[in-house]
């Protein structure tokens, strides 16, 4: 790996994980739990975009692991670790076939698997089928947030690439 390219995605991790922080100290735009804008992904999608998955998905862990441990909970590692897992899926399984113009596209399907991974571990966390029922509420947060992080992507990636050309 080339030192430039390196460097590179040790700024977005570290930018991402900025994001990840300054998230966790905003109060949550509406009352419901679990729901919020996920600005760290930006970061993330960009690197996806502009790089490969391999080199997107070492942002993605360092900004899960490091989250993690300045969150301080392991269970909201544990929401973190495989709601990212399935976002991380399903953005790299779609990547070739979207164009930069549609990362807003593969954001909001991308965060609607987030939320599909943290509902799973909620309900073998809670032991409960009940918490499917929260399923429409993400859905809906997971297309609105997903659709403003790939729009915010998608005006950074040519930034990150003037960047990376020079």
């Amino acid at each position: 790996m080339k030192t430039k390219k390196l460097t590179l995605l040790g700024l977005l991790s570290a930018l991402s994980l900025i994001l990840f922080v300054i998230e966790l100290r905003l109060p949550a735009l509406i009352p419901v739990p679990g729901v919020k804008p996920g600005l760290s992904n930006i970061v993330v999608l960009v690197a996806l975009f502009a790089y490969d998955r391999k080199s997107a998905g070492a942002v993605l862990f360092v900004k899960t692991v490091l989250g993690a441990v300045f969150a301080g909970s392991m269970l909201r590692f544990l929401y973190s670790c495989v709601g990212s897992l399935c976002c991380f899926a399903a953005a790299a399984a779609l990547r070739g076939a979207v164009k930069d113009k549609q990362a807003w596209f593969l954001s909001a399907v991308a965060a609607c698997a987030h939320n599909f991974g943290q509902l799973l571990v909620a309900r073998l966390v809670m032991g409960t089928p009940q918490v499917w029922w929260y399923a429409p509420i993400l859905v809906l947060s997971g297309v609105l947030t997903g659709l403003f992080t790939g729009l915010c992507a998608g005006f950074a990636l040519p930034l990150l690439r003037r960047i990376d050309s020079r």
